[in-house]
């Protein structure tokens, strides 16, 4: 005896049966339809409504804002350098920046030096349809160069940026042309000790009158140590003090004393008196300086 077809298989029958009429349907309306290159296709048109006189001010005001940004940290970074209004929580600057701020050392100098900039260029960009740098690293690389230099190298890399604010690249760009337009040969020798003159060049900040003993001669610069590290300083920084060789040898051993001893968590007077050393304008130590640092490495070293 023959069994009756199940509902399953009906209901699966006519699922089917609809799913191919559907596909058919659909066949005959896309069939019908015209050719999809030559569509029309209906842009609703948007409205852009302009800005009331106050809308336009207070968007000038917010974009000098964000422009200042960084101009405006650097120069509080300064003023809280400069008044020592860290020394109530902190031993020393760069400490309290990590702490209150996450910054490391390099990172707070970048920005006060960046702000020095920045101050020097308002006074052209005024005339200049306010086109001023909007980040740190459009600025850095106009650091190392005297103000007038920065000037004309913002002017040239806003040209060649199409009249925008320029990327921190095509500044770095111009940099480099001026920088090889005004070599000049560097004829410093290794172990020759120079007085560092600052000249308005933010990153030696702290550094004017101290001596530094060369230890790499660069293209356009020197490497020289200090009391308290290395630094690479730009030849028209630099003025040989014309010592003789056993002189360079003495203040080497000196160099080599205090930066053994020197920290950053020394107390103040300490750091001020191996500051001194630091700018001395003679090749020896007298009496007294020789005895204060021999008792000073004998209690920290």
């Amino acid at each position: 005896m023959l069994k009756p077809p199940s509902r399953r298989n009906k209901a699966t029958s006519a699922a089917s049966t609809d799913s191919t009429s559907a596909a058919n349907s659909v066949n005959e309306d896309i069939s019908q339809q015209e050719d999809p290159g030559s569509a029309t296709i209906t842009v609703t048109a948007v409205e852009v409504t302009e800005l009331t006189q106050e809308e336009q001010s207070d968007r000038l005001h917010l974009e000098r804002k964000v422009e200042r940004a960084f101009f405006e940290a650097g120069k509080a970074l300064a003023e809280l350098r400069d008044r020592r209004l860290y020394r109530s929580s902190h031993r020393t600057f760069e400490d309290y920046c990590r702490d209150r701020f996450g910054h490391s050392r390099r990172q707070s100098y970048l920005l006060m030096d960046a702000a020095v900039v920045f101050d020097n260029l308002v006074e052209i960009c005024d005339q200049f349809d306010h086109k001023l740098p909007t980040a740190e690293g459009q600025v850095r690389p106009m650091t190392k160069l005297e103000p007038q230099e920065q000037q004309e190298v913002w002017l040239t890399a806003v040209e060649l940026a199409g009249g925008k604010v320029p990327t921190g690249r095509i500044v770095k760009d111009v940099v480099q042309r001026i920088m090889e337009r005004t070599q000049v040969p560097n004829t410093y020798q290794i172990g020759e000790v120079c007085q560092i003159v600052v000249k308005d060049n933010p990153e030696l900040r702290g550094k004017g009158g101290c001596w530094g003993i060369v230890s790499v001669v660069n293209e356009f610069s020197c490497t020289v140590r200090v009391w308290d590290g290395e630094y690479a300083v730009g030849l028209q920084h630099l003025k040989s003090y014309n010592y003789l060789p056993a002189e360079c040898e003495q203040m080497r051993v000196i160099c080599d004393r205090v930066n053994r001893v020197y920290s950053s968590g020394l107390e103040e007077s300490v750091q001020k008196f191996l500051e001194s050393l630091g700018k001395l304008n003679r090749a020896y130590l007298t009496a007294l300086e020789e005895k204060v640092l021999s008792l000073l490495e004998s209690e920290i070293t």
